[in-house]
């Protein structure tokens, strides 16, 4: 029976003796061993099938040991097989360069048993614990793409259609997940929801915040009561208010202890009227847009991120977008995008991109993401990047 930890190895040397006796003695430690004469010889077998361990003579026909080695390292399917260089004491120059070429470690001749034992056990055990590593690696990335997929399914699977207005979302997460959300959805009386936020930090801690800050706002939002036809802007201020704080008031309180808050836009859309009456908690001002082009307006933050203390008291405000204006959110990743120079693109820049008005919110965020990818010029991005656009048309 073969042993649990027995390894398959692959004894190359071109002298039949010298491969006769390092395989026995390797058979007799519990491992399959094979055989190759030259280098040429070992590559066709290494390419057939799996191996936990190449013994590689330095001097040999056909192809040599460096010759060997070198192609080893260049193969993406051989390059982390471990290489136990065999050579004479008079060939050490040469196994020096081995070991700068990638080798892990030597033999010299005459072969001694327990010197023999010792090198391989330890190439073997280097090579388990990268097995491990690399398949932690890979269940890692995989629990992380499967994260990702989650969190897409957070995001709305498409915007409301709200007749007389256009209506457009951006999400670019900097790694598989992140911490910035979006969303848009109809209540009960008409009107629509628009949401963004940015949670803190980055990654899964945010993304797991990410998803509760997104259920919450749409539960709470959700539930509330319909107001009547005859119900005043101070009612919709108050509904979106109560949503804020109520927001707030549970990530402070039930998860004070991981320090998590966000950055928080909620607004409601009147479309008859073209009112928003929003809360800004502490986010990055968004933009109304006039009909000519140009930022018209900024809104600040009407209070701090949310989530910080409980019982924070916010502040609602409200905008009325003309036909053919627009509002903007965005989150900073936008205006913190980086250049390989460490250049940040800035807000001057953003608003730079809206002089020219823009015939759809799609078009509107297409142009935004285009300039954050080129100012990016192909470097890994800093942070998430999202934008919401709603267009009066």
């Amino acid at each position: 029976m073969t042993p649990p930890d027995a390894a398959r190895i692959l004894v190359v040397d071109d002298v039949e003796a010298n491969r006769d006796l390092l395989s026995r003695r390797l058979l007799r430690q519990g491992h399959v061993v094979e055989q190759a004469e030259h280098g040429q010889q070992a590559l066709d077998a290494l390419a057939a099938g799996a191996w936990d361990l190449v013994l590689l003579d330095v001097m040999m026909p056909v192809l040599d040991g460096i010759a060997t080695l070198t192609a080893m390292k260049q193969d993406a399917a051989l390059r982390d097989i471990p290489v136990i260089m065999i050579s004479a004491n008079t060939e050490l120059e040469t196994v020096v360069r081995c070991i700068e070429l990638g080798a892990d470690d030597y033999l010299p001749k005459p072969f001694d048993p327990v010197l023999l034992r010792a090198r391989v056990g330890s190439s073997l055990e280097k090579k388990r614990l990268r097995d491990r590593e690399r398949e932690r690696a890979r269940r890692m990335q995989h629990d992380l793409e499967v994260g990702a997929r989650i969190q897409r399914d957070f995001l709305p699977d498409a915007l409301p259609h709200v007749p007389g207005y256009s209506l457009a979302a951006r999400f670019e997460p900097a790694r598989e997940v992140g911490g910035d959300f979006y969303d848009a959805f109809r209540l009960g009386d008409g009107r629509v929801a628009l949401v963004l936020g940015d949670v803190c930090d980055k990654g899964v801690g945010a993304a797991l915040f990410m998803a509760l800050f997104r259920s919450l706002i749409r539960a709470v939002m959700g539930t509330q009561r319909v107001p009547t036809v005859d119900d005043s802007l101070a009612d919709l201020e108050r509904r979106v208010l109560a949503v804020v704080a109520a927001t707030n008031d549970y990530i402070a309180t039930t998860h004070g202890r991981a320090n998590m808050f966000a950055t928080l836009f909620v607004g409601a859309l009147d479309p008859a009227s073209g009112q928003i009456v929003y809360v800004n908690g502490g986010h990055e001002p968004p933009r109304v847009v006039s009909a000519t082009g140009g930022v018209r307006a900024m809104l600040p933050p009407t209070g701090p991120a949310v989530g910080m203390l409980p019982e924070i008291p916010f502040v609602a405000a409200h905008c009325t977008l003309a036909p053919g204006e627009a509002l903007l959110v965005l989150s900073d990743g936008v205006t913190e995008s980086r250049a390989p120079d460490g250049t940040l693109l800035g807000d001057d820049a953003a608003d730079a991109l809206l002089t020219q008005p823009a015939p759809t919110a799609d078009a509107m965020l297409d142009r935004f993401i285009d300039a954050v990818h080129a100012h990016a010029a192909g470097g890994a991005p800093a942070d998430d990047v999202t934008l919401l656009a709603l267009r009066r048309d």
